[in-house]
């Protein structure tokens, strides 16, 4: 933002107001605030835009594979699920941080272990893993860029009277809404917990864009991409299989 300009949102905690009412309170008929959210998620989200060449290669996961027959012998190896197979049904969907029920879109990753470990794999379960490349330019909306940062420009960035500086307002947001993308979804969660992600990939939708691309909670230097449309990326080559050998946790305490 350049020198006192008047920031897009309305306050710092304009994304935690939108996501608190259409998780809690209401969801396709909103209020003026939260209609508000929205126009302003739309006109900043266009400093944001990533340009996917065509032929990008990405991957994806799923649990899980198939069995070969070996020839002369009477049994079977296991083997990755069959391209068909790798990507979602046009359908049916279950519910994700970047879609809803019903409605699939097709989540990439930009490296082959951080596509195995957004599929939550435990130790010795088998694991289908298969290259994939955009089939045409595309254009995603990073939220990415300022994942990790909201502490930082929130409570510890304030100038003026305790307060957020105007023109880091809507820096605060954004740094929220790239938080809510990278966290995982888990299948014990609440629907409601990723409503708000949801609407806002679907703004992205109807603004022409192909898709979201956001931070992996698993390591560091992985990202994952949702494509709206099914068709933006098919797979090259046969699949893998691989069978989880360990996993890593790292915990910190908190008192509160």
């Amino acid at each position: 933002m350049t020198e006192n300009a008047v920031p897009e949102f309305e306050s710092e905690h304009s994304f935690q107001h939108f996501s608190h009412e259409v998780a809690r309170e209401r969801r396709y008929v909103r209020s003026t605030q939260s209609e508000g959210f929205l126009r302003a998620v739309a006109s900043t989200c266009k400093n944001r835009l990533w340009t996917i060449p065509n032929g990008q290669a990405f991957w994806r996961a799923q649990l899980g594979h198939s069995w070969a027959k070996i020839e002369s012998l009477p049994m079977k190896r296991p083997t990755a699920y069959p391209a068909d197979r790798m990507k979602p049904l046009v359908d049916r969907a279950r519910e994700g941080r970047v879609n809803a029920k019903g409605i699939p879109c097709l989540y990439l990753a930009t490296t082959k272990d951080t596509a195995m470990s957004e599929v939550r794999p435990w130790v010795g379960a088998m694991v289908s893993v298969a290259k994939f490349e955009a089939t045409r330019q595309l254009i995603v909306v990073n939220c990415s860029v300022l994942r990790g940062r909201y502490v930082e420009l929130a409570l510890f960035d304030r100038p003026t009277l305790g307060r957020v500086h105007p023109e880091n307002i809507d820096k605060v947001v954004w740094a929220a809404i790239d938080d809510a993308f990278s966290e995982p979804v888990t299948p014990t969660d609440e629907v409601a917990d990723y409503a708000a992600t949801q609407i806002i990939a679907e703004l992205f939708r109807s603004l022409e864009f192909d898709g979201v691309a956001y931070k992996s909670a698993f390591g560091e230097d992985g990202f994952n991409v949702a494509l709206f449309d099914l068709a933006s990326a098919n797979q090259v080559g046969d699949g893998e299989v691989h069978s989880v050998q360990s996993i890593s946790h790292v915990f910190e305490y908190r008192n509160g």
